[in-house]
């Protein structure tokens, strides 16, 4: 199955069991692998999980309980999407924001960047990394096996969004 414009999750039924008056809620950076996962084949019990744990993060976000942060690299990304349902979707989830990481930090993110790719991970999931981390996020969210795998530094928790739920469960036990 696949997700759809129309299977967009509704962001105004109800709150969540999660408390909307979170005193320091965690600021999470979605990469963009993350972002499209609802959109993926879900015939893969990974996947499918995966999509929903990503689903129910974005209804945090939207509900207060999660504080969102994107960057340049997020909208270049999104910008190349070939769909363009899909593309303006997830640009329009970009509003629920509270930090922005934009160009005018690119010296930084980059210098920055230099260390992640000292692990083996491509450049530019280096710099959304790098963004990640100037946005002062407790996790970065992906589903790109890669980053998972070789990521080892200490600035930032690097998770899927189904770990990241475990976490969170871990924390309210």
């Amino acid at each position: 199955m696949m997700y759809t414009a129309s299977m967009k999750p509704d962001m105004a039924a109800g709150p969540t069991d999660r408390q909307a008056e979170n005193e320091n809620p965690k600021r999470v950076y979605l990469d963009n692998c993350a972002y499209n996962r609802p959109f993926d084949d879900q015939s893969r019990m990974r996947i499918f999980l995966e999509a929903q744990a990503k689903i129910y993060i974005q209804r945090l976000i939207v509900d207060g309980n999660l504080r969102l942060a994107y960057s340049y690299m997020s909208v270049y990304e999104n910008n190349d999407n070939p769909d363009p349902d899909h593309r303006a979707i997830i640009a329009d989830f970009f509003k629920y924001a509270e930090v922005v990481v934009d160009y005018d930090r690119m010296d930084d993110v980059e210098h920055l960047a230099e260390r992640v790719t000292d692990m083996r991970i491509k450049a530019d999931d280096a710099l959304h990394i790098a963004c990640a981390i100037i946005a002062k996020c407790d996790y970065f969210i992906t589903t790109d096996d890669t980053i998972l795998k070789r990521y080892c530094g200490h600035d930032i928790g690097v998770c899927t969004p189904v770990q990241f739920l475990d976490v969170l469960e871990e924390n309210d036990a």
